[in-house]
């Protein structure tokens, strides 16, 4: 037993010895000095572009390392030296020499004396255990500099054995994989953990986001304990969700490869590796492995009135239907980025009257501190003539790409002190809660303005007894989705008002399914089947796209389906239609739909052969492999043939994720006198009323009406033009990606992913009594501009890639309704022209003295117009309406 015990302490002891002696990186040997080839090149393109037509440079050098010193107890904590001499600077393939901007240059030429001295002067680097501890250098060099020498040091850094582990180098602080077999060692670096101190920000929506994919693997072949070579190939590629083909990417290629060895200085003697240093040099400093930040100067650039002056013809508001529109909006928006506040109050108070909203668009989008104290200086909240500029600065902070707190906390100190107009006090209300839903998706649900906001707006529809305050807040809970607020809705959905249900079961409608608790759905369901008291018909229809949308059960829908027959004649027909329509698309409802319809009871000719006009059809705008665009259309007339509520929906799904691109509602109500008709049950004592509500982009827009009361109802018939009014008009920052791509060979990319839509919605009205003929209209006018820049400037040397696509497109939605006679006809038309897509490639590549290439490529196509269809009823209907020259 005893020799068991000695044999086995022997054992570990022995490998114990020999874990000791196993290396665990590179070691260097005294004496000698090894000599490398070394390059690195970064390429720009594309996403599928080849390295012979990519926009790039190579720098190469010969590399000396040799050992400074080592720990006497320690062989893998070494100090080692490293000086790079013969750099070379050039294009990555071969150019002509018209499209080859260094030809003619040289290292010297690009860099200048200092910068070439500074990266030929050798530094030092502490490898313990393979990985760098430290990296001196000058602090008093370029940072440029610094970088490419910490790129350098990055091939230095290996492991070798199998592992997983976290270290430090020029990218940041990084999750990195090893693995060893047989004299070669593979590092896969985790990109998506690096952490470093230049964060960029991006869309909260994936539909309209940018999806971003890195990879850095490098592969090592070791000889004798030492670095053979080191290969390593870093892909950053991006692009936009809604249309993948608008994509770049960036390849960085580093080799280092051993030349030779020959007979080098000796060890430095010293106790420790700070000690060593010092006797060395005393000018050289731990400077930090990871890469510093690089501060890009334009030399030359136009300042931002200059820019503004050249800009400022395109976003005039005849030009905001052209695609020049949004892409000299994204031009200024990258200007205005960079500049002052005085500067931007500069050209704000330069802009003329009619181009100022355009710029109001511009600087709010702008999102900086600088460019949000512009605005809040240069508007006037008092002064109810400024009412056109101060919403388009609300509407722009609610389509903020990446508000802060700070943003909010503005709104909030408008929505506290005096404002000249209650259209705009309506909207900063509304618009805070659009800003408490992005900066909770941000996890900012916490911050104080936050938690101030949340309380102001889920307190205030019990705060006051006037119905256009609680409107107001009720809207502002819509836009903020908290969850808080469910209980809130389910209270007024059961409200006597009418526009108080309509909201909240609007707004319960866009909350996740799983958040629609057995309380609410019990309410929701007492609504529609007017358990408690009467309702409008558009809040029973309201009512009922909450149940059909909320996972309903088997006996909910068998309730609805029963109820048909028992609704008044209109409300039974778009009851009909909506299940049609669900069981159409395919929608969620569909499975439980089909089984509660294969009851005879529920399910009969009696019920599904209700006549009528009303109607809901959804359809498909686009497919592609890229993004879905998905329409809606629901109509609910009264029994004496008026329009009770219109609703047009535009869908966008992406990556897993759904937009709601648009939403335009048209309500009217208590009009029946007009043509002297009677109204429907419930809707005896409802004032004349004829509105417009939008949610755009996920927000929702403060609710324009058309006339409210009997005498504004007159005076707008005998006045009425025909001419739609306006909804919403401006330029808006649809996608905003920024971000700073820190290369593993110390070169720096900087990609920057925007859209900018140019958009004017309208809608209208007209009542004809001596026609008994009444029309709607929702025109919708929008140009796109998407582009994505990705750029390597490194002061002595700038080359880039750009690619974009734009559009300009028109959808009305037109219907006409003739109460001549019962049934009446309706005709809805919805229509789209044709349209041109164009896409551009640009690729450019400039050097200090002022000599540029750029490269430019681009193609066109028209996408044909046409007119969605909807159900075979309309066709027939518009046949009648407009006779053979439909």
């Amino acid at each position: 037993m005893l020799a068991l015990v000695v044999f086995l302490l022997c054992a570990a002891s022995s490998f114990s010895a020999s874990a000791k002696g196993a290396a665990a990186g590179p070691r260097l040997n005294n004496n000698q000095l090894y000599k490398f080839s070394y390059t690195t090149e970064v390429l720009i393109d594309k996403a599928r572009g080849s390295k012979e037509g990519s926009a790039g440079y190579r720098i190469s050098s010969d590399v000396d390392v040799n050992l400074v010193w080592r720990d006497p107890s320690s062989k893998d904590d070494q100090l080692i030296k490293l000086s790079m001499s013969n750099l070379r600077i050039e294009p990555v393939s071969q150019r002509s020499e018209k499209k080859n901007v260094l030809h003619g240059s040289t290292a010297e030429s690009l860099l200048g004396k200092t910068k070439l001295a500074a990266l030929t002067k050798p530094f030092l680097v502490h490898l313990k255990n393979g990985k760098a501890k430290a990296f001196y250098s000058y602090w008093t060099e370029p940072t440029t500099i610094k970088n490419l020498k910490r790129g350098l040091t990055s091939l230095l850094q290996v492991q070798l054995n199998t592992g997983k582990v976290v270290e430090n180098d020029v990218s940041g602080r990084c999750t990195v994989e090893y693995k060893a077999v047989k004299g070669q060692v593979t590092r896969t670096k985790i990109l998506e953990t690096c952490k470093t101190a230049e964060a960029g920000f991006t869309t909260h929506s994936k539909v309209l986001g940018v999806t971003s994919k890195a990879s850095s693997v490098t592969v090592f072949t070791l000889e004798d304990g030492f670095i053979r070579s080191a290969v390593a190939e870093e892909t950053h590629s991006l692009a936009i969700n809604a249309r993948r083909s608008t994509a770049a990417k960036v390849v960085s290629r580093q080799t280092l490869t051993l030349v030779g060895t020959e007979a080098g200085p000796l060890e430095t003697a010293g106790k420790d590796v700070a000690g060593v240093v010092k006797s060395i040099d005393t000018k050289l400093a731990a400077v930090g492995i990871v890469a510093e930040k690089v501060k890009s100067q334009c030399k030359g650039c136009p300042s931002l009135f200059e820019h503004w002056q050249a800009e400022k013809k395109q976003l005039e508001p005849a030009s905001l239907s052209k695609a020049t529109a949004p892409r000299s909006f994204l031009a200024l928006i990258q200007s205005i980025r960079k500049a002052s506040k005085d500067e931007i109050l500069k050209v704000l108070k330069s802009a003329s009257k009619t181009s100022l909203p355009q710029m109001v668009d511009a600087v709010t989008s702008s999102q900086t501190p600088a460019s949000l104290d512009a605005m809040l200086e240069f508007l006037n909240f008092t002064d109810a003539k400024g009412l056109v500029l101060q919403e388009r600065f609300l509407y722009a902070c609610g389509f903020a790409s990446h508000p802060n707190e700070r943003m909010l906390e503005a709104l909030l100190d408008i929505a506290k002190g005096k404002i000249g107009s209650t259209d705009i006090k309506e909207s900063v209300v509304i618009i805070m809660g659009a800003l408490v839903h992005k900066l909770c998706q941000k996890e900012g649900c916490n911050l104080p303005t936050v938690v101030k906001v949340k309380k102001m707006i889920l307190d205030g529809p019990q705060s006051t007894q006037v119905e256009s305050e609680v409107q107001m807040y009720l809207l502002a809970l819509k836009n903020s989705l908290l969850p808080e607020a469910i209980p809130i809705f389910t209270k007024y959905a059961e409200s006597e008002v009418g526009a108080y249900s309509t909201i909240s079961l609007t707004a319960l409608q866009r909350y996740d399914v799983k958040l629609m608790t057995s309380e609410v759905k019990q309410t929701v369901n007492r609504v529609y089947h007017q358990n408690r008291r009467i309702y409008e018909k558009n809040v029973r229809a309201a009512a009922a796209d909450v149940i059909l949308s909320s996972n309903p059960s088997y006996m909910e829908v068998k309730n609805l389906l029963l109820s048909i027959g028992n609704l008044p004649h209109e409300m039974n027909k778009y009851m009909l239609s909506k299940i049609q329509d669900i069981l159409r698309f395919q929608l969620p409802a569909s499975k439980v739909l089909r089984q509660a319809m294969k009851d005879m009871i529920s399910h009969n000719y009696d019920r599904f052969a209700k006549v009528g006009s009303s109607s809901a059809y959804s359809g498909f705008m686009a497919q592609s492999a890229d993004v879905s665009s998905t329409y809606s259309l629901d109509i609910l007339y009264s029994g004496s043939g008026i329009l009770r509520r219109s609703n047009m929906n535009i869908y966008g799904a992406s990556n897993g994720a759904t937009l709601h691109g648009l939403q335009v509602a048209i309500e009217a109500q208590g009009l029946e006198s007009l043509i002297a008709a009677t109204p429907d049950e419930g809707e005896e004592d409802l004032e004349s009323f004829a509105g417009m509500s939008a949610v755009l982009f996920d927000v929702q827009l403060r609710p324009v009406t058309f006339f409210k009361g009997y005498s504004d109802l007159m005076s707008k018939m005998f006045s009425m033009t025909g001419e739609p009014m306006n909804v919403v008009k401006g330029l808006i920052l649809l996608s905003d990606h920024s971000e700073v791509i820190q290369l593993q060979s110390g070169l720096k990319a900087n990609a920057e992913f925007q859209g900018g839509l140019a958009i004017d919605i309208s809608g209208g009205m007209e009542i004809s009594l001596w026609y008994r003929e009444s029309k709607t209209s929702v025109n919708n006018r929008g140009a796109l501009v998407v582009t994505g820049n990705v750029t390597v400037d490194m002061d002595f040397l700038r080359v880039g890639v750009e690619v974009s696509f734009e559009t300009e497109a028109s959808l009305d939605f037109i219907t006409t309704v003739q109460f001549s006679e019962y049934p009446f006809l309706v005709c809805m038309q919805m229509d789209k022209t044709t349209f041109p897509v164009r896409e551009y490639l640009t690729k450019y590549e400039s050097v200090p003295s002022g000599k540029s290439v750029v490269s430019r490529k681009g193609k066109k196509m028209l996408i044909p117009g046409s007119e969605f269809p909807l159900h075979q009823e309309n066709s027939n209907m518009c046949k009648k309406v407009f006779g053979s020259s439909w």
